[in-house]
This record gives C-alpha cells, sequence and structure tokens, in this order.
C-alpha cells in the first residue's frame, strides 16, 4: 500500500446523518450512509463480499444518538480497512469514489484553470488543468511542462506544502490518487499552501536513470542544491567548498555524486516535534530517507545528538489522532472541537528479543507513515529484482496533454557560506547497532490488527539486510 487515510467521520445532527472524512485533519468530502453503502456494494460486485470488511447494516428506524455514534465509528473503521487493503484501496472505484465526493462537497465546478506548482528551488511552474483533474493528470501536466520524458515521471511525486513564515516549506503530505489537487488546494482557502514536485524514491541508486535526461538532472541538481542550502543535508566546511568548487565548473553529475556520500542526501525533513525517546517529551527533528527514520535532539547539558531507526527493525506502525477536550474535561453535542493530536508509533527492535514503541507526536504523523510506506515498498520491489522505472500509462479514452509552451529548469545560485551555527552531530546509543531477528516470539497485542500497519520488510528482509 501506498498509502492511507485517516478517516474521522462526524455526523450532524439531522434526520439522515451527513459524514465528514478528514485527510490528515482536514475535510475532504462529506459523504451520507447511502452513497457509502452504494460503493460497498460497487466494491463486493466487483471484488466478493469475503474480501471486503464488515459494512454497518441499514436500520428500519431512526437512529438514536448512541447508535449515530457507533455507524459514526463503525464507518470510520470500514473506510480505514478499505483504504489499508492493497486491493481496495488502490482500485479505481474506491478512488473515484472519494475524487466525486471531494468536488461535490467543495462545490467547485469543472472547468479549466491555472495551477501553480513550485519546484524545490523555488521555481514556479504553470500548468493548465481541469478542477477535476486528479493528481496522476496534474503530475502528467507538469511533467510536459518541463518537457520530462513519460518514463521518468513516475519518479517524481506532487506534495502539499505550506509556506511558512520565514520563507521555508513544511510537508504536509503526499497528494494521492483519490484526490484533485487544485480542489485540495483551494478547499485549504489560504496562500500559504502550495503544491511542489520533488522526487519520490529513496535510494539514490535509482538517480542514475533520473540522471540520463537532461530535465531529470536538472530536477535532481536543483532539489539537492535546494536541501544543502537549507540544512537538510549535513555538510562540512570542507565538503561544502567541493561542492561550491563543482557548482562553478557547471559540473552538476560530479555535484550529485559528491552529494550522494552526504548524511540526509535525499532525506525529507520534517518540523520540530516531541518524542518519548530516548526520555518522555523529548523535542526532536525528524528526518526520513535511506530507510530509515532520524531524530535528531539535544538532552540537557550535551551536544546535538541522532538517533537512527532503520525500517528493517520496525515490526509494525500506527497513527492515531485524538481531540483534546475542553476546559472542564467534558464534551457535548454543537460544542466547538480542539485541534487533532497525531502521533506515530512504532514498535522497533532495540536489541535481540527486545522490542519497543516509540511515539513521534507530530502534525506531520500521516506524512511520516506514508514515507515509512514507502521505503519498505520500495525495499521489497529491490529485494524481489524488480525496479521502480515506471512506464506512463494509458488511460482508456484520454491522451497526455503536452504544453504547446516548455519551461527550463533554472539553475540555482551558487551555494553560500556554510552556516557557522549548525553542529555536527554525534550517535545518540551503540544500542541501535545491527542485531539478530531470531527468536522473536509472537507479535504485542497493545494494538489492534486494524490500527496498524504489518511491516513486510521486517519479515522478509534477514539479518544481512539489518
Amino acid at each position: 500500500m501506498g498509502a492511507y487515510i485517516t478517516s474521522q467521520i462526524h455526523s450532524k445532527v439531522a434526520p439522515a446523518p451527513a459524514y465528514n472524512i478528514h485527510v490528515n485533519g482536514v475535510l475532504h468530502c462529506r459523504v451520507r450512509y447511502s452513497q457509502l453503502l452504494g460503493l460497498h456494494e460497487q466494491l463486493r460486485k466487483e471484488y466478493g463480499a469475503n474480501v471486503l470488511p464488515a459494512f454497518p447494516p441499514k436500520k428500519l428506524f431512526s437512529l438514536t444518538p448512541a447508535e449515530v455514534e457507533q455507524r459514526r465509528e463503525q464507518l470510520e473503521k470500514y473506510m480505514q480497512a478499505v483504504r489499508q487493503d492493497p486491493l481496495l484501496g488502490s482500485s479505481e472505484t474506491f478512488n473515484s469514489f472519494l475524487r466525486r465526493a471531494q468536488q461535490e462537497t467543495q462545490q467547485v465546478p469543472t472547468e479549466e484553470v491555472s495551477l501553480e506548482v513550485l519546484l524545490s528551488n523555488g521555481q514556479k511552474v504553470l500548468v493548465n488543468v481541469l478542477t477535476s483533474d486528479q493528481t496522476e493528470d496534474v503530475l502528467e501536466a507538469v511533467a510536459a511542462k518541463l518537457d520530462l520524458p513519460d518514463d521518468l515521471i513516475g519518479y517524481f511525486s506532487l506534495f502539499l506544502v505550506r509556506e511558512k513564515e520565514d520563507g521555508a516549506f513544511s510537508f504536509v503530505r503526499k497528494l494521492q490518487e483519490f484526490e484533485l489537487p487544485y480542489v485540495s488546494v483551494a478547499s485549504l482557502r489560504s496562500q500559504e499552501y502550495k503544491i511542489m514536485l520533488r522526487k519520490s524514491y529513496w535510494d539514490s541508486a535509482y538517480d542514475d536513470d533520473v540522471m540520463e535526461n537532461r530535465v531529470g538532472l536538472n530536477l535532481l541538481y536543483a532539489q539537492t542544491v535546494s536541501d544543502i542550502e537549507r540544512g537538510w543535508i549535513l555538510v562540512t566546511k570542507e565538503q561544502h567548498r567541493q561542492l561550491k568548487s563543482l557548482q562553478e565548473k557547471v559540473s552538476k553529475k560530479e555535484f550529485l555524486r559528491l552529494a550522494q556520500t552526504l548524511r540526509h542526501y535525499g532525506y525529507l525533513r520534517f518540523d520540530a516535534c516531541v518524542a518519548d525517546f530516548p526520555e518522555k517529551d523529548c523535542p526532536v527533528v525528524v528526518s526520513a530517507g535511506n530507510s530509515e527514520l532520524s531524530l535528531q535532539l539535544r538532552l540537557p547539558g550535551q551536544q546535538l545528538r541522532e538517533g537512527s531507526f532503520r525500517v528493517t527493525r520496525m515490526r509494525c506502525w500506527r497513527v492515531t489522532s485524538s481531540v483534546p477536550l475542553p476546559s472542564g474535561g467534558t464534551s457535548s453535542p454543537g460544542r466547538g472541537r480542539g485541534e487533532v493530536r497525531l502521533e506515530l508509533a512504532f514498535e522497533y527492535l532495540m536489541s535481540k528479543d527486545r522490542l519497543q514503541w516509540v511515539t513521534i507526536t507530530s502534525p506531520q504523523a500521516i506524512m511520516m507513515s506514508i514515507c515509512l510506506q514507502s521505503m519498505v515498498d520500495e525495499l521489497m520491489v529491490k529485494k524481489s529484482g524488480g525496479s521502480i522505472r515506471k512506464m506512463l500509462r494509458r488511460r482508456v479514452g484520454g491522451t497526455l496533454r503536452r504544453s504547446d509552451s516548455q519551461q527550463a529548469v533554472k539553475s540555482p545560485p551558487l551555494l553560500e557560506s556554510p552556516d557557522a551555527s549548525r553542529e555536527s552531530m554525534v550517535k545518540l546509543s551503540s544500542k541501535l547497532s545491527a542485531v539478530s531477528l531470531r527468536g522473536i516470539g509472537t507479535p504485542s497485542t497493545d494494538a489492534s490488527a486494524s490500527d496498524v500497519h504489518g511491516n513486510f520488510a521486517f519479515e522478509g528482509i534477514g539479518d544481512e539486510d539489518l
């Protein structure tokens, strides 16, 4: 499964309750029970009843408040189960249902519009799309505008980002196949939300495929320079000098080859948050990349440290959401709800036969989970001897819209002098060294299977891969 949604379905006081499906804490669409029942029936016809999770039954009489809440919980579990199923969650039936519901809920008519997409270096690319175009449609339009070959489109993805006051960007989520990018951005009603193009793979070995093409090379180069400038990639003064020298010579491939050897190359960094490792309420900065989650932290009286959690040693993980109660500790119908609190928790093999849950509290918890899943998917493809090179799939009754005017990727300026305030990091602990998977007992029982993402990489990758 490439991604999933956390569904928070809240009933409204009405004869026929409507249910609000939220994605990453933001309203995606509003549907009624009858619409969800129709979706269920369509999926049953296509895939069979034994594949589908249980769907809450019809009621002959009006629901009591308790029954409305019970149905809401059942529908939420149903939507989560369908989305997390590799077959059902990727089906066109399920995704087109969510796309139609999103457009109807936001009351956006189908029409042609200009959509702004950012590159990692801040360059703006304007593409003409329909408001009803799905994520793949928009990605293809951007690729056409930049003259990126069809067989390289799958190496890149579109991300929803939020521009912060200092001009930096915070990654909200990867845009999925169940949403309409224009509607997703417009519904947020804020100029600070943008769409950004960025590479979608983690293993730097795949850079070779992309660098064969001029446009692909320029996109990778612009992204890498940007990541170095904002401190995502860790660079010493000497490495910085070498990189700048290669820039001056316009040696882009050599620049990237050197960058590939640097710590946190190709990582995605998240906003500062809180974790319970190595101690409760510990301020951390999380980065995802190279098949790991990196936690940068500073313990009292110590220098900046880093703890690395390999995805191959995560038995499973889950994302949970909760809404803090108003002051007084009680909640009543019709009262405003507090901000949703998101947590990513993963069960980690700390040492032989010892699994421990580590929890990260962050508004970007869902994005972190999506990163973990995509890293696992990539590892499993590589383990099976496959390739992530994706050919552009042909649509029935549709053709790729090529732009009349194409746009070149601008070359970024030379690197500025390194930030003297950036500190070097030391490893947090030797207890995160490689260990054996042998002797692990039955899974823990403190989380239900419906809440947990099992890690096939943990089950299928041997000791030599740890």
